[in-house]
């Protein structure tokens, strides 16, 4: 579900936790698409026969960098900010990758505003982000992801 807010109310969404993002499957196609993004064509990711076979996740495995870039899509579900003209993905603190998406896994996002500071022209909001795969003990990867937006 969305959290919609007014700009003017920003500052006081620190501390806001906004929830969780809608489970979204992890797909060969959308690995194999991102392999050929990224030119990273490794077979624990592409060969899903070997990765099967060979690797120690019994199946082919999502990019670590695909999984992050999920945060964009789940973000995107959870949070809109009205009154802005601009919106930045402005970058990453901390990142890391704590447990591999096998292929077919599914997935979804929890943010938690952890930050709101004013910035030239606008606001920094500092999001802390967990994407947590479907049945896991442990999440797919947690990040601060830092976002702009300008009035």
């Amino acid at each position: 579900m969305t959290t919609t807010a007014d700009y003017a109310d920003a500052a006081s969404l620190a501390g806001t936790d906004l929830g969780w993002s809608a489970w979204t499957e992890v797909t060969q196609e959308q690995v194999n698409t991102f392999a050929d993004a990224t030119d990273d064509h490794q077979w624990i990711h592409v060969d899903p026969e070997r990765a099967a076979a060979e690797s120690p996740f019994g199946a082919p495995i999502a990019h670590g960098f695909l999984s992050l870039s999920l945060t964009v899509k789940f973000w995107s579900e959870l949070f809109e900010l009205n009154g802005v003209t601009t919106k930045v993905n402005y970058g990453l603190d901390k990142v890391r990758f704590v447990s591999p998406v096998k292929v077919g896994a599914r997935i979804r996002m929890n943010a938690v505003i952890a930050e709101v500071t004013e910035v030239k022209g606008g606001v920094q909001f500092a999001v802390d982000q967990t994407i947590e795969i479907e049945g896991g003990e442990r999440p797919a990867l947690v990040a601060r992801g830092i976002y702009r937006f300008y009035a």
